[in-house]
């Protein structure tokens, strides 16, 4: 898996490319995440556009990145889901937890309403 890392105003944009499994990019992804929250970087979307499997330690890794940085009173999104993971996080009740967006612009004007 490979990680590109861009912003946009104040919100870090992680393109994510290739599959998020176990021992391929979910230790890769934490890292990246852990970085960011340590710079003080807490507006986080994941783009999953070109993520086409995701198993459960990928999953798993998605969900602790989420809580790192929620406890660090940051955000952390999703924006480009493929169908296949779309209905994974409905089927385990993730959809419920994850803000998700189509468009990217939406995912970053986003943040400007909420409360981060």
């Amino acid at each position: 898996m490979q990680i590109d890392e861009r912003a946009v105003g104040d919100v870090t944009i992680l393109d994510l490319k290739g599959k998020v499994t176990l021992g391929e990019g979910d230790e890769l992804l934490k890292d990246k995440v852990n970085s960011l929250v340590n710079q003080g970087r807490k507006k986080i979307i994941l783009n999953l556009e070109n993520v086409p499997y995701i198993d459960s330690a990928g999953l798993g890794e998605i969900v602790r990145t989420y809580t790192t940085v929620s406890r660090q009173g940051g955000s952390l999104k999703l924006l480009g889901l493929t169908k296949r993971i779309q209905d994974l996080l409905s089927i385990t009740k993730l959809l419920t937890i994850f803000e998700t967006f189509d468009s990217e612009s939406d995912a970053v004007r986003s943040f400007s309403t909420a409360k981060v």
